[in-house]
């Protein structure tokens, strides 16, 4: 009966992947830029098939920046 193993910098779900992205990025003054156009987005209250949704509707740029705690020159002159 063969064991598995996993490693440990394995991506298993969108959590564990937002985390490695900002690792990587932190201190690196990296930007990563989203572009949505009418792109509409259902968020359950609750959970199961019939649980109320709220709409999030999203046109245009969401840009993620990421810097180390003790920097201070940000991007666009803040931080």
């Amino acid at each position: 009966m063969a064991v598995e193993q996993r490693r440990t910098d394995e991506v298993l779900d969108w959590t564990d992947l937002g985390r490695e992205m900002w690792s990587f990025l932190t201190g690196r003054q990296a930007a990563i830029n989203y572009s949505f156009i009418d792109m509409a987005v259902e968020v359950p209250r609750d959970t199961g098939p019939d649980a109320p949704r709220a709409t999030w509707k999203l046109n245009g740029t969401l840009q993620v920046t990421t810097r180390d705690q003790g920097t201070t020159s940000g991007h666009n002159g803040q931080g």
